[in-house]
């Protein structure tokens, strides 16, 4: 019995001394490679091919993007997208953070409540959703009639830019209430009942207390709002018209219907450039205001009760 527990325990001295052996960053390297693979699969690999084929198709070179910054028709997609991603952007956090600011202040059954009423929209298909605002929207429907109480003889927003809006709002909402409520939650109030106890007003104590730390949960939100819109595809070709096409619906007509491989490759890549810029200015705007000491400071009071 001891020869038989003396040589299981030299077997597996050597496969311990294996792993001790194993680099501090080799662990997670190992656990991290088949998300890395499959992001290099499912991500890196399409992308790779998407910017080959804006420089290769018809032919090598530089002539998609000559053709595409060269048509007006272009420039006037691109600037209607960016146009729309920010009216969506603006008004998502219009909406979104007096309800992020309620459920910081409200007890926890209606904090509840109002977190699934925030969750609620991604239990329902998206599509379902898009044929719900088809019916609002159209004429005669809901919206149109509540129209006409201001002059709009019943036409409804369906195929129109605001109708666009609407439903893209209403998609996005969520994706801006998270970030807010993330941030919010953590900021301590005690700080404005100091101010106000020192005779700061209620304005001056949002003005100069709350909004500077809610910051973070502002800036991020309206990135992703505004990163999500420049892409949306579904809900504009649904609610929208030809003529107010965005950039994701001219993509799918050259892919479609011209099989312009090369013209939808090099607008997809002006796509992506325009959204790796935001997110370059977002990344400094964030770097200047973590230096003025305007993220986390919110959580210090709590942290060191």
């Amino acid at each position: 019995m001891t020869d038989l527990l003396t040589r299981t325990g030299t077997a597996r001295a050597p496969s311990v001394a294996r792993r001790r052996r194993l680099p501090g960053w080799a662990r997670p390297a190992l656990l991290l490679a088949p998300a890395v693979l499959m992001l290099g699969v499912f991500f890196g690999w399409p992308l790779v091919d998407i910017v080959r084929q804006a420089f290769t198709e018809p032919e090598p070179g530089l002539g998609n993007f000559r053709d595409l910054l060269g048509d007006p028709t272009t420039v006037r997609v691109v600037v209607r997208t960016l146009v729309m991603a920010l009216v969506v952007a603006v008004t998502t956090l219009l909406l979104a953070y007096p309800y992020a600011y309620l459920m910081t202040v409200t007890g926890p059954r209606a904090r509840a409540v109002l977190m699934a009423l925030v969750l609620l929209p991604f239990w329902t298909s998206l599509m379902a959703r898009n044929f719900a605002w088809i019916v609002l929207l159209q004429d005669g429907g809901p919206l149109g009639m509540l129209g006409s109480l201001f002059g709009r003889d019943g036409h409804g927003l369906l195929g129109s830019a605001p109708g666009v809006a609407i439903g893209m709002i209403q998609v996005l909402l969520p994706y801006m209430v998270l970030p807010l409520y993330s941030v919010m939650s953590g900021i301590d109030h005690r700080l404005l009942s100091a101010a106000s106890g020192l005779g700061a007003s209620k304005v001056t104590c949002f003005r100069r207390i709350y909004l500077p730390l809610s910051l973070p949960g502002v800036i991020s939100g309206t990135t992703l709002v505004f990163v999500l819109a420049l892409g949306f595809y579904v809900t504009p070709k649904l609610l929208g018209s030809p003529k107010e096409s965005m950039v994701a619906q001219v993509i799918g007509t050259k892919v479609e219907k011209l099989l312009d491989f090369g013209g939808a490759g090099a607008f997809s890549v002006l796509l992506l450039a325009i959204t790796a810029l935001l997110l370059l200015l977002v990344a400094r705007v964030s770097r200047a205001g973590a230096a003025l000491g305007l993220s986390g400071a919110g959580g210090k009071g709590r942290e060191e009760d």
